[in-house]
């Protein structure tokens, strides 16, 4: 072979300073690059095969990866196709700069490293963010073909020489520069290969690792072991998702789950998808168990491309409100490198998104109709998924409003549908609205929600970080309805009915007890009325107006409300007019006794709402000791 130097054609500025220095903070993807197209060389030899037009032994398939700490060097080594020296000239020195110049206008715009590299045919120049100097060693599929070698310093110069290599396949060579020295450590190959090369094709060997192996009987008879090296092959070979369903069992499902997610509980139940037009999809979802634990489980889906790791950022693909599930999703049709902008603007990323929309709706629909029961127990889990989709999907919460649960404080639950029927002739009010209570903690509002249910009122129970939210979304989807806490007001105002009571009190009388209690409260912020209500309902109700509540609520959790969450809190403090203690207080002579007594009932009222807290709860508790 003549021996050849040349230049690579680059119409600009020297490309390889810029690769160097921009992609520098992902200068690990060198490894994933050169790997996948090892992966790509030995696919195309056994695609070749198959078509008849190489006749040649195919072999066990393999790509290696050897470090040499001395010669600083790591090589990356497949049994692919190999190429010849007029190859090497138009894959590396032509097609891989075919958009350098585009390159040149694009990178200064770019938003990160992974925007550049791959969309110009960069993946193979890669290595030189982390060597000195490349060196390809390569032998083609050929009849009669001579080995090639190809070395570059990191300049626009190359090389074309004879090569060394005797078998079929690529060596690439990285002479690793002391900035990047660390990749000449095994522990972070090793990281790197587990985090992209997992699940690739084609085994992918690192060093060696050592096994025990049987080794006859010891003289009591018992199995004697010995220790063996044995190949490093840091991929799993045939991920479950490169499969057909009718192949799987859940016992498949549940091991790769595992794998995934080590630490985690088994999942409730997952979705397999797998669909080639309009676009190329396969993967598994999962649905995790999370209660209401969001905040933790965000970028646990996994994107690959033909089998190689891109990202876990994969808001842009997968929608908002499914980011809380895990598992992964593959398709070829998304770039090996991708960018943020690519996603939002590709086409076939938005019908990805819309059909793992639809899957979900599907799935979640099949489960409630085959399942109800089983749907029931996990829907403190399910819940989240359907709530969320629900304020942020339109088109999901279509399909939603057929499984979308409402749970109630006795563990009831019902469609939207059939808990309008359950409430209607209970809770409707003078202006034939249907009025739905709900309470964020059962145990703490117990007071109240059975005061509700001495009416023949129903409470939900809405203890969900989402609740808030969801709540409005339902107000404004829900005709003629209105959702309010159990503790937003007095029952007989909570559902008006429009029946007037008669008041035990003299107009006089009820501005005495007003006073009464306006003095005995020291408490900021609450706003004293003289209601007429039944005699069995609670002689002081603390409460705080449902608008204000659930602002102040929506605030908390970051909502888009701060401004309500300066603001102080209100309460209105609620005196029954028609109960026995308010005609016991004005009947009382004693000035002293009288505020003791308006005292007492308002931090009952506090206490029921758990606001009676430090030094007020001390206090009302020596008191009572002193009633007593």
């Amino acid at each position: 072979m003549i021996q050849e130097k040349g230049s690579i054609s680059i119409h600009t500025e020297n490309i390889f300073p810029i690769i160097k220095k921009f992609l520098y903070s992902d200068h690990e993807i060198f490894l994933r690059e050169l790997v996948s197209n090892a992966v790509d060389a030995i696919q195309k030899a056994k695609r070749l095969a198959s078509l008849g037009q190489f006749s040649g032994e195919i072999g066990a398939p393999l790509v290696e990866i050897k470090l040499n700490k001395e010669s600083k060097t790591i090589t990356i080594s497949d049994n692919g196709i190999g190429m010849t020296a007029e190859e090497i000239k138009k894959y590396i020195n032509q097609i891989a700069f075919s958009g350098a110049e585009e390159f040149m206008e694009k990178f200064k715009e770019a938003k990160d490293a992974s925007e550049i590299i791959g969309r110009f045919g960069l993946g193979f120049y890669s290595a030189f963010m982390v060597a000195d100097r490349v060196e390809i060693q390569t032998l083609s599929f050929q009849p009669g073909a001579e080995p090639a070698k190809w070395s570059c310093d990191g300049s626009t110069e190359f090389e074309i020489s004879e090569g060394s290599r005797t078998t079929r396949g690529t060596d690439v060579i990285l002479y690793v520069n002391d900035e990047n020295k660390d990749f000449l450590e095994p522990h972070r190959i090793e990281s790197i290969l587990e985090k992209y090369a997992k699940f690739l094709p084609v085994p992918v060997q690192f060093g060696t690792k050592t096994e025990s192996e049987p080794d006859g009987e010891d003289e009591e008879g018992k199995p004697k072991y010995k220790s063996v090296e044995v190949p490093n092959i840091v991929n799993t070979g045939v991920p479950i998702w490169t499969k057909a369903p009718s192949e799987l069992k859940d016992e498949d499902y549940l091991n790769f789950y595992r794998e995934l997610y080590p630490m985690s509980e088994d999942p409730l139940f997952w979705i397999h998808l797998n669909v080639d037009y309009p676009f190329h999809l396969t993967g598994v979802l999962y649905f995790p168990k999370i209660k209401n634990d969001i905040e933790l489980q965000r970028n646990k889906i996994k994107l690959y491309s033909r089998q190689v790791f891109i990202t876990d950022e994969v808001k842009d693909i997968v929608p908002e409100f499914l980011m809380l599930l895990h598992g992964v999703i593959d398709s070829p049709d998304i770039p090996l490198n991708v960018s943020r902008s690519f996603l939002q603007s590709d086409g076939n990323v938005k019908k990805i998104n819309t059909y793992i929309t639809k899957k979900v709706a599907d799935k979640l629909a099949e489960l409630f109709k085959n399942d109800r029961k089983s749907y029931e127990e996990k829907w403190n889990d399910i819940g989240v998924f359907v709530k969320y989709g629900a304020i942020s999907e339109p088109k999901f919460w279509e399909r939603a409003k057929d499984f979308v649960l409402l749970g109630n404080t006795k563990k009831e639950f019902y469609t939207l549908n059939e808990y309008k029927d359950k409430v209607t002739p209970a809770q409707k009010d003078k202006d034939d609205n249907l009025v739905y209570l709900y309470t964020p903690n059962a145990e703490r509002q117990d007071g109240y929600i059975q005061a509700a249910n001495k009416k023949g009122y129903d409470v939900l129970l809405m203890d969900s970080p989402l609740d808030n939210h969801f709540i409005s979304h339902l107000e404004r989807d829900l005709e003629k309805t209105q959702i309010k806490r159990v503790d937003a007001d007095v029952l007989e105002k909570l559902i008006d009915k429009g029946e007037t009571l008669s008041s035990n009190l003299s107009e006089e009388q009820t501005k005495e007890i007003k006073e009464v209690f306006e003095k005995a409260i020291t408490k900021p912020g609450m706003d004293v009325s003289v209601e007429t209500l039944s005699a069995e309902a609670m002689p002081v109700t603390v409460t705080m107006d449902e608008f204000m509540r659930r602002m102040k609520d929506m605030a908390a959790m970051g909502g888009g409300m701060s401004f309500y969450g300066t603001l102080p809190d209100k309460y209105k403090v609620a005196i029954n007019a028609n109960h026995p203690l308010a005609t016991k207080i004005l009947a009382e002579t004693n000035a002293d006794a009288r505020q003791a007594l308006a005292r007492q009932a308002f931090d009952l009222a506090l206490l029921a709402q758990g606001m009676l807290t430090g030094a007020d709860l001390t206090s009302f508790v020596e008191r009572s000791v002193k009633m007593i």
